[in-house]
């Protein structure tokens, strides 16, 4: 019997693989796959983000991508590697239109997962490198044009001697990172943002903010931050960052412009996006409209019987201005998660009387323990080290099928419980209502399912426990007063200030607003894969729905999520927009219906 190495392995599965699919022989291919199997494809053959469960699913987009998509040149690029009887290899191949990357792991020789991305596009390449710009014009010219005189010519015309191929509502870390990648496409894109400055999403909020996530996890695309970067970044100094980033990358970035109405004509395949400029009316025409607001909708505020007659404040926490003005104010926080603690630690520290208001369990997760088991291996300076950067990272994350992510993460989790078991019995203690998840799964599915219900916990959970900040727990409010709330068993909390930390609504709630409702109700619900848990109803999709690729309204795009969702899904939404302006053929393949409106 022979026995291979694991890059002996893997280049033999990848030979029959490349082999299979030259000869359109999907019967052989399927061989090649577990019973258990899974291929997530990121553009590369379904025009899409798509994740195929089981050979069925695969012989079908095979049956109708494979003809027009012509793989080859599948190489395995490094050593494979081996442990716990799965062998990993990282490829590289190449479809009709385009380069592509990839990560396969076998169980038993045969696929168990199978990730395909679109890296570029062959006659469309990025200018870096090799291909990077001149930048000077050297000899002699009398009609020589500047870099800046350039720049401010396309400034003068974009948007109104000449239209944008693209426009991009919402100027924050998501729009900002996915403008920097269609400006080095060379597609013509115009950012609006209603903020006076880049980065004015972040300064505006309440003053304690400040990433959650580590700075590893936190890169944007092209310019990762320095290496004297602060593991957890304060919220002016990303401010600032974007402002940085919005200029060095040559962005049309529009601010101080709000985006009134838009609508599409099928006729034209054209958009007509009516703007706000600074009190100058703008009529944009695009090809494509992009909204990326983040991964939320509209604040949702609770309404409450009463609310007319407070006589304090009522604030949304995307409104509160942080807690100088409240110093000795008694302030009730409706919420539990990561806005609502922040909120209420900064007011503590500013010496306010603030109580929480628990309404529902939430998963609450130390900073430095998910830091070290759940991040650490892909996200950290012992993960560069060994050399997995961002780019790298992301696509191991990636890697991993939707289905199958509980799976990966309960273990992390179950080792932070039991790492953390005082910490959690004291919360518990004080009344706080603890939770990992509907299965145990922990944060990031909780993220992914419903983008609420957790904290990663930076100092606030010792307040809690010490009874330094107030906690009601279990309750809601049943009735609001001129000067306080009665709770729903009954007791009364005097209130001079009531901060709804409640959440937001679906992305889909913008296009309500901007487009119609009937386009947003065609589109349907924004994030979440239909896992049948809290707030994430099914059934089953297997992917965030509308993330990132194409929906039910042509033309019409989503981009959002935390700044790594942004950094890595960006560089797939820009070349599905890229391949339509240069007019490629993009069949969607699997394009999700809607099962739910919000």
């Amino acid at each position: 019997m022979t026995t291979h190495t694991p890059t002996q392995e893997m280049q033999l599965w990848l030979a029959d693989f490349e082999n299979a699919l030259e000869q359109r022989d999907i019967a052989s291919v399927l061989t090649l796959f577990g019973e258990e199997c899974y291929w997530r494809d990121l553009v590369a053959f379904t025009w899409n983000l798509k994740t195929l469960e089981g050979k069925d699913a695969i012989q079908s987009m095979l049956n109708t991508t494979l003809d027009q998509i012509r793989p080859t040149n599948w190489q395995i690029d490094g050593e494979a590697t081996e442990s716990d009887g799965v062998t990993e290899a990282w490829f590289t191949f190449e479809t009709a239109v385009a380069r592509g990357k990839g990560l396969v792991r076998l169980k038993h020789g045969q696929c168990w997962t199978l990730l395909t991305t679109m890296k570029e596009l062959k006659d469309y390449p990025e200018p870096s490198g090799l291909r990077r710009p001149m930048g000077a014009q050297h000899g002699a010219s009398k009609t020589r044009e500047t870099w800046l005189e350039a720049r401010e010519r396309e400034e003068e015309t974009l948007g109104y001697r000449e239209q944008p191929y693209c426009v991009v509502v919402g100027g924050g870390q998501g729009g900002i990172g996915l403008a920097a990648r269609l400006c080095q496409m060379n597609v013509p894109t115009i950012v609006l943002d209603k903020h006076p400055r880049p980065g004015d999403a972040w300064r505006n909020r309440y003053k304690s903010l400040c990433l959650h996530d580590p700075v590893w996890y936190d890169h944007m695309p092209y310019i990762p931050f320095p290496d004297n970067w602060p593991v957890f970044a304060p919220k002016d100094k990303i401010g600032d960052w974007l402002e940085m980033y919005t200029k060095v990358m040559e962005l049309n970035y529009w601010s101080s412009t709000v985006c009134e109405s838009a609508s599409y004509d099928e006729a034209s395949g054209e958009w007509t996006v009516n703007v706000n400029r600074d009190g100058e009316r703008v009529t944009l025409r695009p090809k494509q409209l992009v909204l990326a607001t983040g991964m939320s909708g509209m604040p949702n505020v609770p309404q409450f019987p009463g609310a007319e007659t407070f006589e304090g404040e009522q604030q949304h926490s995307s409104q509160h201005p942080g807690p100088d003005a409240y110093r000795g104010k008694k302030v009730v926080v409706v919420g539990a998660n990561n806005s609502a603690h922040d909120i209420c630690a900064a007011l503590w520290e500013n010496d306010a009387d603030v109580t929480m208001l628990q309404r529902s369990s939430t998963h609450v997760v130390k900073s430095d323990s998910l830091m070290e088991i759940a991040l650490g291996p892909l996200y950290s300076e012992e993960a560069v080290r060994q050399g997995i950067t961002h780019d790298k990272a992301d696509l191991i994350f990636a890697s991993i099928p939707y289905k199958l992510l509980p799976d990966f993460q309960r273990p992390l989790f179950n080792q932070i419980r039991e790492r953390d078991a005082e910490f959690y019995k004291r919360l518990e203690d004080a009344g706080f209502m603890l939770d990992f998840g509907d299965d145990d799964s922990g944060l990031f599915l909780k993220y992914l399912r419903r983008a609420s219900g957790y904290y990663i916990d930076v100092g606030a959970c010792d307040l809690i426990a010490d009874g330094e900040i107030k906690l009601r727990s279990g309750v809601s409010i049943e009735h609001i007063n001129p000067r306080s709330v009665t709770l729903t068993d009954g007791t009364e909390l005097p209130a001079d200030l009531i901060i709804y930390a409640t959440g937001y609504g679906s992305m889909n709630g913008w296009a309500a607003r901007i487009i119609s409702q009937e386009v947003a109700d065609k589109v349907g619900k924004c994030w979440g894969m239909g896992s049948d848990t809290t707030k994430d109803p099914g059934p089953w999709e297997g992917e965030l729905r509308n993330m990132w690729k194409p929906t039910q309204q042509e033309a019409l795009w989503f981009h959002g999520g935390n700044l790594h969702q942004s950094r890595h899904y960006s560089q797939y939404l820009a070349l599905q927009l890229k391949a339509r302006m240069e007019g490629i053929a993009t069949p969607v393949y699997g394009l999700q219906d809607v099962h739910h409106l919000a």
